[in-house]
């Protein structure tokens, strides 16, 4: 009996394998290294700069994003990423009652949103026309730091506008231009 169970077992693994490979040599091809070209070629414009020097030589070189804007976006992720990892070990204590299990959990999820709605705006700004933008909402205030080549305070109006609808009217939000290079 045992022998009858372990071949209908061997030959239903065998079915399903042939099943699955006539699948795949039938199926339609997808265009996933068509992709990877897309991609490359994203990423060769945002790489490099041109600058003109004073002899008419023009002189490229390579820059993979503003390193301002990273070394914060890698400071705020950080702050964050701790921030998540103590209250996840108070959500995960036994010891305390439900409810401060409960606000630690709220709390994460709240970051999780804040992060989210952070990249969700510095998207809508660079989507607006600028190189870059960092949004950071810290549940006071709101601070835009945009990287623009020209500002006015129409445009910031317009940022401040934008990132009341997403977040709410309750933020006083602050807008910082820096100059593109």
């Amino acid at each position: 009996m045992l022998l009858k169970k372990q071949t209908v077992w061997l030959l239903t693994m065998l079915s399903l394998v042939v099943v699955l490979s006539v699948y795949y040599i039938t199926s339609p091809e997808q265009q996933k290294s068509d992709l990877a070209g897309v991609e490359e070629k994203k990423a060769e414009g945002k790489e490099t700069a041109a600058t003109e020097t004073k002899d008419g030589k023009t002189v490229v070189s390579g820059v993979a994003s503003d390193e301002k804007f990273e070394a914060l976006r890698m400071k705020l992720e950080e702050q964050r990423t701790k921030q998540k990892e103590e209250l996840q070990t108070v959500a995960a204590t036994t010891d305390l009652p439900a409810e401060e299990r409960s606000e630690a959990i709220d709390k994460m999820n709240q970051l999780d949103a804040i992060s989210q709605k952070e990249q969700i705006l510095e998207t809508l700004i660079t989507s607006m026309g600028y190189e870059d933008a960092l949004v950071r909402a810290d549940g006071e205030n709101v601070r835009i730091t945009v990287k623009a080549k020209e500002h006015s305070a129409s445009a910031a109006n317009e940022i401040i506008q934008m990132v009341r609808t997403e977040l709410g009217s309750f933020q006083p939000v602050a807008v910082q231009f820096d100059p593109a290079k």
